[in-house]
């Protein structure tokens, strides 16, 4: 797997900014390499038709979506759903069962606050590890309805 496909899932993943620090580390690479392929992956990005960008601010460097699609989001997306919450519940969607300490690794702390949001609207519920201190994080029916979707393929 190329260094820059692992870079896009990383930033996709984490759903924020992350500097080159963070980035080697998670990716055990050398900060200079990790500089390299994200100047490669911009390069990509800005070449290809795309909705998506990777953008380098003061926190660092995050995937996001290019700010001519904002109206195409704000009319796709649920009202009541905020992009993080989006993609913690696409998380758990794919990932399904997963344990809510394994989310919180990957979408950082403020997937808490999302896990609560998305099961006080009905989309995911939490059950109880019997052997661990951490949940276990599912989607609902609520959840297939509101998508429109039958059955996930679990891999």
């Amino acid at each position: 797997m190329k260094l820059t496909t692992k870079i896009e899932a990383l930033l996709y993943i984490k759903g924020k900014a992350l500097s080159l620090a963070e980035i080697a580390t998670s990716l055990q690479a050398e900060t200079e390499t990790i500089e390299e392929a994200l100047i490669e992956l911009m390069s990509d990005y800005a070449h290809r038709d795309s909705a998506l960008e990777i953008v380098e601010n003061n926190l660092g460097y995050s995937l996001q979506l290019k700010s001519a699609y904002e109206t195409l989001l704000k009319d796709s997306i649920p009202a009541e759903l905020g992009k993080g919450a989006l993609r913690t519940l696409a998380a758990i969607a794919i990932k399904y069962p997963l344990l809510q300490t394994d989310l919180i690794e990957m979408r950082g702390s403020s997937a808490y606050q999302q896990v609560g949001e998305l099961v006080e609207l009905g989309f995911i519920r939490k059950r109880p590890q019997t052997d661990g201190r951490s949940y276990w994080l599912e989607v609902t029916d609520k959840f297939h309805q509101y998508f429109e979707i039958d059955k996930l393929a679990i891999s």
